[in-house]
């Protein structure tokens, strides 16, 4: 059973993380909004504390990616993996793009974290590492990508192009997507560790985005890249019986992250606009039916109740996590629940709020360009609804398309 309150071992952690989000993130959201592709250099102090408290044991970071744990004999866990989700929200609720903009906070670090072995985990440890994973003839069907990773004596020849990958620019390495044997279909794909400055591996552009601004997000070329062997994320055998779940486990860990980040912006959203309506009278009333309320009141009890939704089933698909539950389909129902959500709950502000939230004198226009792309990357939200039409039907990727 979930407690659905916070647990006592991380209202530190919780408290910190929404500390860091008012005195970092608020204060500079806009600036870094404005300037796209400009590094925030005050994440630099705000990353060095984090490390601090990681490093005493104080807590986890508000961005960090650790491997799951999990529950034994009955015992019920609330671990990494449930951490990180309640610090992801608290951030999220001061900015999305600079939480993505975290040093050693990447996408990539999850994908290093659920499949790496010990030896990969201690030695990219203290890297920053973004994820590439979408091609230009490759968008939601992962399974077709064209990125060849060939081996030759001790390296593997990596060949092919990557499409927006947050943080490519920035990061220290880049956990890359790729085929060793394209006559094996979706079981030959397999992640590389690919580090920056590797010969061949080129930036050919950065993105000018509709939110996340502060983030980059790059075009990445391989050319005859060669990367060592043991830079291979799990198992080097094709298993065709396993298929493609070895490498899709990394989305078990990111879409729970993506699904808090579209809480902690959906409740920034509707923390302002409850301000901005009882500043023009109208009281909000939980003891009343909402048919029998002003249309903005019962506008937001709408939405309140759909942000309890995505908040409560982030919270159940990181909490399995912890607890050695397989939670492929319930990271699938946060992401698809929580990223549609914070989509309309964001735009719905804007409109309650009318020209006052239109303007760039409020964060609620950012917020609601922001909210978008978390219902696109990490798997759109079509593919999610795919994802847990199989797993409820019973089918398979072939029989439902």
């Amino acid at each position: 059973m979930i407690n659905l309150e916070i647990p006592r071992k991380f209202e530190q952690l919780v408290d910190r993380a929404h500390q860091a989000a008012a005195a970092f993130f608020r204060p500079n959201s806009r600036k870094y909004d404005r300037a796209e592709h400009t590094y925030p250099k005050e994440l630099d102090t705000l990353a060095a504390l984090l490390d601090g408290l990681n490093a005493s044991g104080s807590g986890a970071g508000a961005g960090g990616v650790r491997r799951s744990t999990k529950g034994g004999n009955g015992q019920v866990v609330n671990g990494s993996n449930l951490a990180l989700a309640l610090g992801t929200i608290e951030m999220c609720w001061g900015d999305v793009a600079l939480l993505l903009s975290m040093p050693r906070q990447g996408l990539g670090n999850a994908a290093i974290a659920s499949v790496a072995n010990e030896e990969q985990l201690e030695r990219f440890g203290g890297k920053w590492a973004a994820m590439a994973i979408t091609e230009p003839d490759c968008g939601s069907d992962s399974a077709a990508i064209r990125t060849t990773a060939t081996l030759d004596g001790d390296h593997y020849v990596l060949n092919g192009e990557k499409i927006f990958v947050t943080s490519g620019e920035r990061a220290d390495a880049v956990v890359v997507w790729a085929t060793v044997d394209k006559s094996k279909g979706r079981a030959a794909i397999k992640s590389f560790v690919v580090e920056r400055g590797t010969p061949g591996f080129e930036l050919v552009r950065l993105e000018h985005k509709l939110g996340i601004r502060a983030s980059d997000t790059a075009h990445l070329r391989l050319d005859n890249v060669r990367v060592p062997k043991e830079n291979l994320l799990g198992s080097p055998e094709i298993n065709t019986e396993q298929g493609f779940a070895g490498v899709m486990q990394t989305f078990d860990n990111t879409r729970p992250l993506v699904a808090a980040m579209a809480v902690g912006v959906a409740r920034a959203a509707l923390e302002e606009t409850r301000r901005v309506l009882e500043e023009a009278g109208i009281e909000i009333d939980y003891d009343r039916p909402a048919d029998s309320q002003p249309a903005a009141a019962a506008a937001f009890l709408a939405m309140e109740a759909d942000f309890e939704a995505m908040y409560l089933l982030t919270l159940e698909a990181a909490w399995m996590a912890d607890n050695g539950k397989p939670n492929s389909l319930h990271a699938s129902y946060a992401k698809a629940k929580a990223g549609r959500c914070a989509t309309e709950i964001t735009l719905r502000c804007v409109e309650l709020c009318g020209s006052l939230a239109y303007s760039e004198n409020s964060l609620l226009e950012k917020w609601a360009r922001d909210a978008k792309i978390l219902d696109i990357f990490e798997g759109t939200q079509q593919i999610q609804q795919l994802i847990i039409a199989r797993r409820l039907l019973g089918k398979t990727s072939a029989e439902l398309k």
